[in-house]
């Protein structure tokens, strides 16, 4: 098969497009022909090595986090699926390799494709659906008539939050750039913070969730923006900040020690319940985002499409800054 390898950390030009063995499928896994994949900002940090210490890809390594695509095989020991079934998903960081024409996936982390949408749509769904689904419905557990900030709107988490927060009967604000607000208007979001422009904690009443996606300063003005008692749900660790300052083994010891202090004193100063967010790989999960995708309730908000040998360009775009929602992979 073809697949887009890493032969070491760096550059989007440590890339090669190249000819491989496709991936055995265990028992419990399904072989899916990848039709589509997508970039996530983790997918460059892996690249460029911030998480070496944690996750250490033995090189040359195929890495990406989302898929749609066709089963072509499954495993002994799996009941949920069958050749030819139209599938998507974001596999567990471990065994993610989505950045080829073929990848083994277990059938925990598999979901059918929602009908509504191509592969090029629905690959760009996984990973950031997973992530705002365990931000507000398990993490948050966003009720109607709530207030929710969510930071960073025109991302790709970003813009999937602001559709599922109104869809949870939320009242939503969001900050972005001039450029963007139309779009976010259009998902949803009924108050909008230009953050060229005024620090979100000053500019909006208070609200009962945060989103926070930006870390560093992010976190202090978060707690700030809610009432008392409110829920802050942060995705964003400072790992790369802190590994970068402080070497591996005191880096990683710094995030701990910088999330539990700073969730010791939100709880005591303001009563406020802080959840560090990481996106768990789940299909059954995956599958109500089905549901929500196919009652037209999600839609997926696509800045850009390049194809596989277009991988180190993707890359490169991607860490800009300047996508809006995802950014597409065509592999098919």
């Amino acid at each position: 098969m073809k697949a887009a390898r890493i032969h070491g950390y760096g550059g989007p030009e440590v890339f090669r497009v190249e000819e491989v063995e496709r991936p055995a499928c265990g028992p419990r896994q399904a072989l899916v022909e990848v039709h589509a994949t997508s970039i996530n900002p983790v997918d460059w940090k892996i690249r460029k090595g911030y998480q070496r210490f944690v996750n250490r890809k033995v090189m040359p390594a195929i890495i990406g986090m989302d898929l749609s695509g066709v089963v072509v095989e499954v495993g002994a020991q799996v009941t949920r699926f069958s050749p030819g079934d139209a599938v998507y998903s974001s596999p567990n960081h471990r065994a993610a390799g989505s950045y080829a024409e073929f990848a083994a996936v277990d059938e925990a982390e598999l979901a059918l494709k929602p009908a509504n949408m191509t592969h090029v749509e629905a690959a760009t769904i996984p990973l950031v659906g997973l992530t705002a689904w365990d931000c507000l419905v398990r993490g948050a557990k966003v009720q109607k008539g709530e207030r929710v900030f969510i930071e960073a709107g025109s991302g790709g988490v970003g813009t999937f939050a602001i559709q599922l927060a109104r869809h949870l009967g939320a009242t939503v604000a969001t900050s972005c750039s001039p450029r963007n607000e139309a779009l976010l208007r259009d998902l949803g979001a009924d108050v909008i913070v230009d953050y060229t422009q005024a620090r979100f904690d000053q500019a909006l009443e208070p609200q009962d969730v945060v989103l926070e996606a930006m870390g560093g300063d992010s976190k202090a003005m978060a707690l700030n923006a809610l009432v008392k008692g409110g829920r802050l749900v942060s995705i964003n660790s400072d790992m790369p900040t802190l590994v970068g300052r402080y070497g591996p083994v005191l880096g990683i010891a710094a995030v701990g020690l910088r999330l539990l202090t700073f969730s010791i004193s939100a709880r005591l100063r303001r009563g406020v319940k802080v959840l560090s967010v990481v996106r768990k790989p789940d299909g059954e999960a995956l599958g109500a985002i089905t549901g929500l995708i196919e009652q037209g309730v999600i839609k997926a908000v696509v800045d850009r499409e390049f194809t596989l040998d277009q991988i180190a360009e993707a890359h490169a775009f991607s860490e800009s800054g300047r996508a809006r929602g995802k950014i597409a992979i065509r592999v098919r």
